[in-house]
This record gives C-alpha cells, sequence and structure tokens, in this order.
C-alpha cells in the first residue's frame, strides 16, 4: 500500500511538473522576467498534517518576490481543471477521493483551497507531499485550483448509525458543560462552511481523515500560529475517543441538496 501511494504521488508529480511547464508564459526579449511567487507549501500523517484541506485555516497570501506583483483575479475553473490534474492522483479528479485518508475537495470552497495550498508552500502547513506539489503554484495557480473544485459536487457519504444521536448532538449543540461548541457554529448546520471565513466544507468528508485531524489536535500534534488551528487545539483536546469517532461519521453523512442530486442512482 505505501508503495502504491509513493507511486501515486511521484506519478502527480511528474503531471503537476509538466502542467506549470506548459502554461509558463517565455519572458520577451529585452524585457525583465515576470516576479514569481515564493516558494515553499495538505497530508497523510497525524504527527505532521494529513493531505490538504479538511479543518479551520485562516487567511494565508503569497508574499510576491520584488515588492510587486500582478493583480490577483477570481479564480477561472477552467484554467483551474488543467491545473489540478495532479491533484487527481490522491483527491479524485472531480475531487472526490475514493481513499479515506486523502480528503474530498469537491465543493471545497476557492477561498479554503487557495489558503491551504499558500500554508503549504509557505512551511506554516507541513507536508512533504503537498509541500512539493505546492511548490511551483503562483498565487493566482491556486485560487484557479480552488475555483475548479468549488464548481464539483461533493458525493453523499453515509453516516454509522450506531453513532448518529451522539455525533448529531456534539455537531449541533455541542456540550456547554464540557465547553464544547457546536460545530454546525463556524461548519454550517448542513456543513457546508463559511468560505468568508475560511471555515471549510465538512459535508461528506470521510470519516477516517476527520478522525485524523480531529486526533491529531487532541494529541497536540499539529502545532500551528494559526488562530483556526488554535481553537480546533482547544476543542479536540476536550472530545474523548468515542466523541471523535461519532462526530467524524456524523459528518460523512452531511450532504447539501446539491450533493444528494449528484449521488448516482441506485438500481
Amino acid at each position: 500500500m505505501k508503495f502504491r501511494h509513493a507511486a501515486a504521488a511521484i506519478t502527480a508529480m511528474l503531471v503537476m511538473n509538466l502542467a506549470t511547464a506548459q502554461t509558463a508564459a517565455p519572458a520577451r526579449a529585452g524585457t525583465a522576467p515576470a516576479a514569481a511567487g515564493t516558494a515553499a507549501t495538505p497530508g497523510a500523517n497525524p504527527a505532521t498534517d494529513p493531505a490538504t484541506p479538511g479543518m479551520p485555516k485562516t487567511e494565508t497570501s503569497v508574499a510576491p518576490v520584488g515588492g510587486t506583483t500582478a493583480a490577483l483575479k477570481p479564480g477561472d475553473a477552467t484554467a483551474g481543471q488543467g491545473k489540478a490534474a495532479a491533484c487527481g492522483a490522491c483527491h479524485g479528479l472531480d475531487g472526490n477521493s475514493t481513499d479515506p485518508q486523502y480528503p474530498r475537495l469537491a465543493g471545497q470552497s476557492e477561498q479554503y483551497i487557495a489558503a491551504q495550498l499558500a500554508d503549504f508552500k509557505s512551511g506554516k502547513r507541513s507536508n512533504p507531499i503537498m509541500a512539493g506539489f505546492a511548490a511551483p503554484l503562483s498565487e493566482q495557480d491556486m485560487h484557479d485550483i480552488g475555483a475548479y473544485f468549488a464548481t464539483k459536487a461533493s458525493l453523499p457519504g453515509v453516516a454509522d448509525q450506531a453513532y448518529v444521536d451522539q455525533g448529531q448532538k456534539l455537531y449541533r449543540q455541542g456540550d456547554v458543560d464540557r465547553g464544547i461548541p457546536a460545530c454546525m457554529a463556524c461548519h454550517g448546520p448542513d456543513g457546508g462552511g463559511n468560505p468568508g471565513a475560511r471555515y471549510p466544507q465538512l459535508t461528506s468528508q470521510h470519516a477516517k481523515y476527520v478522525e485524523s485531524r480531529l486526533k491529531a489536535w487532541h494529541e497536540g500534534g499539529t502545532p500551528n500560529d494559526d488562530p483556526h488551528t488554535k481553537i480546533m487545539v482547544t476543542i479536540a483536546q476536550k472530545l474523548d475517543d468515542k466523541d471523535i469517532a461519532a462526530v467524524a461519521s456524523y459528518i460523512e453523512g452531511l450532504h447539501t441538496n446539491e450533493a444528494t442530486q449528484a449521488a448516482p442512482a441506485t438500481p
């Protein structure tokens, strides 16, 4: 399994390098080269950071080189489709990953995805594989990729019925006695998130991925100065293993009307 994942990552890296080379504009003779974004850094190891977005992060910008940069345009989903080709090896071509260790990106907001890629590039989020993918991306590339995945529908998941009651209570009400706020306060009643505040969509996210993130925060294994991460660490440390399993399963069962309509029909 490790060999297969490593091979997929290497293949995806080659695709990313090819896509970047094809989209790079040659410099005209006699003109100064355009300023490049700074190089630098989501992942599958809870001790560092599982593979991409899945939980709260804050706004991050890539510092321009030379003090100037071209005005950032809204993400272009069409341009982002080609730039996101390498992402498909782990996250699925439409953002609906089949391996639960890799988060679903379908339906995730442009702002959140761009911020995560910027954090991987800068090293604020630590994951060697994602750092390699993010390194050649410009800020515009990040927004284009985010815009592409934002147009895709997250296929609905299924919650374990044994966890529904406990998971629903934590997600919708929290636990006042233990100082645990309701998840929906930031992530919305259907898990749609809040793009403006960069609270991620949780709709139909793999329970295994959500559980790995909550456990990492619970154990304090993802130190980060990001205020959203600090909030999640504080919350996760108040959850026990049963709480984590329950809310993660409940989140996988959350879906919007759009996701329901996108689900394949059963024979």
